[in-house]
């Protein structure tokens, strides 16, 4: 198991991250798949489906156009078609895809832009039939990912059986290769060192969106492919969880959580810590405590053969920390596969798990996420571990501290020594009066 870390560099006196390897392997996990299904071919337009199947990637700026596209076929190599000179640059420099044989110039309709008359869907449909036509698979049914309608329809109309095709790229990427969880880990460390920074940086004064831009600055530094998104949150908007920064003014006081998403040659985190910015409540600290008590039993709990089921139960319900039911509380109490998204299999989620169990598996790597509100009804403490499924339990790659609160900022100090870290932001409620002594 390739938990461990090295440099990024390539070098000749130490093994490392074998690339040849990850994208080899990567394609025989799709392939068979593809041999266990009843499919003669899957089409894919999402890119990370793209980038598993032939390990070509042309930028961040296009995942939701949804421009390109690739395709495997029951006992043949993988064709994708690309963006305008995207495919003569695979032709240079991608030789796995055997130059234009099998990295070609085609297009999607642009999430309909291209006029509807200009036939381009028909032109993509026509492309996937020759395809299957030559392979003497027209009448096996195809696996698509994602599609836009104009598209699918398109296929339809080509005499092209379409097919729900995500599960199985889905179940090609549950179990990560030894590559492709060195890439995990280098990318969760990636994180360590931005939250180092953060912690430094976090203290009254400096607003939401400050902290994202020091986050994304320091992992480009780093030589991150890609900041998919810094969700950082404080003070009144702990609770609910809005999921998305804002401008907000951090003031002493406050809980602050951060989640920390980018790409690492693909390979994503999804990475939570909390923080009290100054000083904690009473209550912020009691819900940390809270919040990590529900991490550790999960963590404790993971092992090849236990289920997804057996992780949620350890966790509570909906009605116990003030939503209504599952869904309206889904992604709180949560677990998930990382991988090429931050999204794979298996899901834990007391909304699907306990009905629905998926069996964990060694080489299995995701995310745990815990939260729980604080009794002001405002503040919140929020979790996030990723872990790899290791023979006999697991390791958790994610490691800025987090056992206990963190709080952060300058240390006060008082005539009669420092500010006791332990205290509620309004300093009449401190003193004996405030407590009700």
């Amino acid at each position: 198991m390739a938990i461990g870390t090295y440099g990024s560099n390539a070098v000749d006196w130490e093994q490392r991250i074998d690339l040849d390897r990850l994208r080899r392997e990567r394609l025989a996990r799709l392939n068979a798949e593809l041999e266990r299904s009843s499919l003669g071919a899957v089409l894919a337009f999402d890119f990370a489906n793209i980038r598993y199947m032939t390990a070509t990637h042309i930028g961040t700026w296009a995942i939701d156009k949804f421009i390109r596209f690739a395709l495997l076929v029951r006992g043949a190599e993988p064709i994708v078609w690309d963006f305008g000179s995207a495919a003569r640059h695979h032709q240079l420099y991608n030789p796995w895809l055997d130059g234009e044989k099998r990295a070609r110039a085609g297009i999607s309709v642009l999430r309909g832009a291209f006029h509807p008359d200009a036939g381009i869907a028909d032109e993509l449909a026509r492309k996937i039939a020759v395809e299957l036509e030559e392979r003497g698979l027209a009448d096996a049914p195809v696996g698509i990912d994602i599609a836009e309608m104009p598209v699918l329809l398109a296929l339809q109309r080509a005499g092209i059986e379409v097919v729900d095709g995500q599960q199985l790229f889905l179940e090609a990427r549950r179990v990560k290769t030894v590559d492709e969880i060195s890439l995990l880990t280098q990318a969760a460390s990636m994180v360590d060192a931005a939250y180092e920074e953060l912690y430094e940086f976090l203290r009254p004064g400096v607003r939401e969106n400050e902290c994202v831009g020091l986050v994304s600055k320091v992992l480009y530094d780093l030589g991150s492919e890609f900041v998919e998104g810094v969700n950082a949150i404080s003070g009144e908007r702990c609770a609910p969880h809005p999921h998305v920064y804002s401008d907000r003014l951090i003031r002493p006081g406050d809980p602050a959580f951060f989640d920390i998403l980018h790409s690492h040659v693909g390979y994503r985190t999804c990475y939570y810590r909390c923080f009290a910015v100054g000083s904690a409540s009473a209550g912020m600290r009691d819900a940390y405590v809270r919040c990590r008590e529900y991490m550790d039993r999960a963590i404790a709990a993971v092992r090849p053969g236990a289920t997804t089921a057996d992780i949620v139960s350890l966790w509570p319900r909906a009605e116990e920390f003030g939503f209504a039911n599952e869904e309206a509380a889904f992604a709180l109490q949560y677990g998930h596969g990382v991988g090429l998204s931050i999204w794979e299999k298996p899901i834990f989620s007391r909304l699907v798990s306990l009905d629905h169990p998926e069996v964990i598996e060694e080489g299995m790597v995701f995310a745990l996420e815990t939260y729980w509100p604080a009794k002001d009804g405002w503040g919140a403490a929020r979790i996030e571990e990723e872990v790899v499924v290791t023979a006999d339990g697991c390791e958790v790659i994610t490691k800025f501290p987090a056992e206990d609160l963190l709080v952060a900022g300058r240390r006060y100090w008082t005539v009669d020594g420092p500010l006791n870290t332990r205290r509620e932001a309004q300093s009449h409620l401190n003193t004996k009066a405030g407590r009700g002594e």
